[in-house]
C-alpha cells in the first residue's frame, strides 16, 4: 500500500507541476520560469558529504563526485532527467551523494546542453565526447539515468554498440523514456492517472529536442533500436507513470533478445519516485545499491 507521503506528493504535483505537461504552452511557460531559477550546482550540504571537482568537456561543465575517503570501487556516469529541457536538481544530487557514500563510487555528472536552446545533435555531440572520455579513463562504467536521462543512457549504449565503442558494464534506469512517439493507446490511459506527466507537453519537449529526427528513430525512441546489443540493466517503473506501459513492453522485448533485464515495479508509484523523499524511495535506493554493489 502506497504511503501517506506518496499520496500527498502526488496531490501536490497534480495541482502544480502537471499543468506544465498538459499543453505545449504550459511546457514553454515552465521552461521560461525555470530558466530564471535553475541552479545545477551541488549545494553546500552535498559538498560536505562528498568531494566534488569540476572540469569542462565539449564546452559542458562536468562534475566529478568521489567519496571523502578517497577510496573508489567503481565508476558511474549519471545522466539527470528533466524532459530534455530542465537542469539537474537537488534530488539528483542527493542520489549522486548516496552512490558515492554507500558504494565508494566515483560519479561523473555532466551538465549537458538543454532544449530548446540546443537539440539532439548538439546534445549528443557533447554526450558522446563525455562518455568516451569516461570510458577511456575507467574502462568499465555503469551508466545511470532518470526520465530523459534514462532515455539518453539507453541511446548512448545503442550508439556505443553501433560505433564499436566499449559498451557500458550495466545500466540503471529510473522511469526512462522508452518510446517517445507515445503512440501506445495505454499511454494516454495512464496519462489520466499520472499526477505529473501528460501527453501534449511531453510531445512538445520531444519536438524541441529531436531536431530533424523522427520520433520513432531509435536515437529518440530506444524501444526501436537493436535491443540485443544492450548490457544488463535494472529499470524502475511506477504504475502511476504514463511511461509505465512502454517500459513493460521494452523489458519483455529486451529479455526475448537475450538481455539480462530486471524490472522493479512500484505499485501506485509516480514518475522517478526513487529520487523523491518518501518511504518507497528508501526501499528503491537500497535495491539500486544492492544491484550496483553485487
Amino acid at each position: 500500500m502506497a504511503s501517506f507521503k506518496s499520496h500527498f506528493i502526488s496531490f501536490v504535483l497534480r495541482h502544480t507541476r502537471k499543468k506544465a505537461f498538459m499543453s505545449a504552452a504550459g511546457l514553454h511557460a515552465r521552461i521560461a520560469k525555470m530558466r530564471r531559477q535553475e541552479d545545477y550546482r551541488p549545494g553546500a550540504k552535498i559538498e560536505e558529504r562528498v568531494a566534488i571537482t569540476e572540469r569542462g568537456i565539449a564546452s559542458c561543465p562536468v562534475y566529478e563526485a568521489k567519496p571523502k575517503s578517497g577510496a573508489v570501487n567503481q565508476r558511474i556516469l549519471y545522466l539527470h532527467g528533466g524532459a530534455y529541457c530542465f537542469e539537474m536538481t537537488p534530488f539528483h544530487w542527493n542520489m549522486v551523494a548516496q552512490l558515492c557514500e554507500q558504494l565508494s563510487a566515483h560519479v561523473t555528472v555532466p551538465i549537458y546542453p538543454l532544449a530548446p536552446e540546443n537539440d539532439f545533435h548538439r546534445i549528443y555531440g557533447a554526450m558522446t565526447e563525455i562518455y568516451r572520455d569516461v570510458v577511456r579513463e575507467s574502462g568499465a562504467v555503469t551508466v545511470m539515468g532518470d526520465s530523459a536521462g534514462g532515455n539518453m543512457a539507453l541511446v548512448l549504449s545503442l550508439m556505443a554498440a553501433e560505433q564499436g565503442w566499449p559498451k557500458p558494464k550495466r545500466l540503471v534506469l529510473i522511469s526512462p523514456g522508452i518510446d517517445m512517439t507515445m503512440a501506445n493507446p495505454e499511454t494516454r490511459e495512464y496519462a489520466r492517472r499520472d499526477p505529473w506527466l501528460d501527453i501534449d507537453g511531453g510531445r512538445e519537449s520531444v519536438r524541441l529536442y529531436a531536431a530533424d529526427l523522427d520520433f520513432a528513430d531509435w536515437r529518440i525512441s530506444p524501444m526501436h533500436g537493436d535491443l540485443a546489443s544492450l548490457p544488463p540493466f535494472l529499470v524502475f517503473t511506477g504504475t502511476r507513470d504514463m511511461l509505465h506501459p512502454d517500459t513493460r513492453i521494452f523489458v519483455d522485448k529486451a529479455k526475448k533478445a537475450g538481455v539480462d533485464a530486471k524490472m522493479i515495479v512500484g505499485d501506485g508509484m509516480i514518475h522517478v519516485w526513487p529520487l523523491i523523499d518518501m518511504p518507497e524511495a528508501f526501499v528503491a535506493r537500497r535495491q539500486i545499491m544492492d544491484y550496483l554493489g553485487a
